[in-house]
């Protein structure tokens, strides 16, 4: 097909997509249509454990193998975007863009289909469910469908980029993301007879407080950390001290190390904080994704993709958003990049919307760089 037909394909896609997302781990309908897809082209799919989401192959089975990433779920959010493709699923939207990656990924697939015999090795398509909520990088991983691939490329929607233009960079690009969650207990009293108690409140206000110095006083600025208490619930009433309070947030960080002094130094805060006002605690941490680091040795291969592809290159600002495609990066040399949406809204946002314009150059990017990535890998092993 040539590129204009291929183009209302992919708006087609998108646009089916963008109309039934579903949540992570419940995207059986998307992984059964991106079968058909793929099968109306006759791709050859793998077979896989994953209960949903989608392995395909082309090329093949001799020489290296590099795989191209897109993320199929959906988040729950009320869409309030007045588009005529708007979500159909009251309180499912595909608010980050995954239609989108899905869409430019197939698109990359039919045309690599179209040179299969030319191949010098295989690419493999890993459409992953679950990216935003069920860890579902780290179960591609578990279920063995990286084990013999030698690189990998995917890329994000950037609505505040302009069309035509791509965000490439080695070493970090998106941060680690930790969560964590504090109970602390203290003793109820009347508000009038605070000495009978012994007030939660107060040790939180504390413990807000005290968290924010972790980053202006414990990292260094030239280096880069977030610390965001984002959720505080206590008490019912206003002439009541409260027996407990919850706090909940978020930690960003760009590099293990940071990750590893930023956590140690939220517990010493807490756990001094709690033997100052005689308090119990109960602290859950929950650790997301790494880093998302690029191999720098991988750019130049992912830069001529983009120039193939007719794009604009430029070096794009570290973003505190976290992406699961670090997990690949941490078992197999990989990149990652933005490809330029002209966005109304950022991710997550109920009015998010993507400029459909960008499907096709989303798709003979990762078609053009999986290629490059290919040769390159071809050449690295002197087949």
């Amino acid at each position: 097909m040539n590129a204009k037909v291929l183009e209302e394909r992919l708006i087609h896609i998108y646009r089916h997509l963008h109309q039934y997302p579903e949540l992570s781990h419940e995207e059986f309908e998307t992984t059964s249509r991106i079968k058909e897809w793929l099968i109306d082209e006759d791709i050859r799919l793998e077979e896989t454990i994953l209960k949903t989401g989608v392995v395909a192959n082309i090329g093949n089975n001799e020489g290296p193998v590099v795989a191209i990433r897109a993320d199929i779920d959906a988040l729950p959010i009320q869409e309030k975007t007045d588009l005529p493709y708007a979500s159909k699923i009251r309180g499912k939207m595909h608010a980050c863009g995954h239609d989108f990656h899905t869409a430019t990924a197939i698109g990359a697939a039919y045309l690599l289909k179209k040179e299969e015999e030319q191949l010098q090795g295989s690419i493999r398509l890993l459409f992953q469910p679950a990216e935003e909520y069920g860890a579902g990088a780290e179960k591609v991983i578990k279920a063995g469908h990286l084990e013999d691939v030698e690189a990998i490329v995917g890329l994000h929607n950037k609505p505040d980029l302009q069309v035509g233009t791509i965000g490439i960079k080695g070493g970090p690009l998106m941060a680690a993301v930790d969560r964590f969650k504090v109970v602390i207990n203290g003793k109820g009293a009347h508000a009038a007879l605070p000495h009978n108690g012994n007030d939660p409140i107060v040790a939180s206000a504390h413990i807000i407080t005290a968290l924010q110095t972790i980053v202006s006083r414990n990292v260094s600025p030239l280096r880069n950390a977030v610390v965001s208490v984002t959720r505080i619930e206590g008490g019912n009433t206003w002439n009541v001290i409260p027996s407990s309070v919850t706090i909940e947030g978020t930690v960003r960080t760009f590099d293990k190390e940071v990750r590893a002094h930023v956590k140690e130094r939220f517990y010493t805060i807490l756990e001094n904080i709690f033997n100052t006002f005689l308090m119990e605690g109960d602290i859950k941490w929950y650790e997301g994704p790494p880093p998302l680091i690029n191999h720098c040795s991988l750019i130049e291969a992912i830069e001529s993709g983009a120039k193939s592809a007719g794009l604009e290159t430029i070096e794009p600002e570290l973003s505190t958003a976290g992406e699961d495609f670090a997990h690949y990066l941490e078992k197999v040399p990989g990149a990652f990049a933005f490809l330029g949406t002209s966005g109304t809204e950022d991710w997550h946002h109920p009015s998010f919307t993507i400029n459909e314009k960008a499907l096709i150059k989303g798709a003979y990017f990762l078609y053009s760089s999986a290629k490059y990535l290919l040769q390159q890998q071809h050449d690295v092993l002197k087949i």
